[in-house]
């Protein structure tokens, strides 16, 4: 279900700018940068790779693209 809130401009032309060079929809781009905001206060001691590299391998595991 979808929800409307209300975000700054400049948050907005921030996501706007890395949507186009992550090829994301800006929602998209915005829900990214809040599941990596969300580990990294969960799991302060990792890194940002290690994070996305997670991320990445539960995605591979729920497409069955690895073990």
């Amino acid at each position: 279900m979808a929800t409307a809130i209300r975000i700054s401009e400049e948050l907005f032309n921030e996501a706007k700018k890395y949507s186009r060079i992550d090829h994301r929809s800006i929602t998209g781009q915005i829900e990214h940068w809040a599941i990596i905001g969300k580990c990294i206060e969960e799991n302060p001691d990792l890194t940002y790779s290690l994070i996305k590299e997670i991320l990445i391998g539960i995605e591979e595991l729920e497409q069955g693209e690895g073990s």
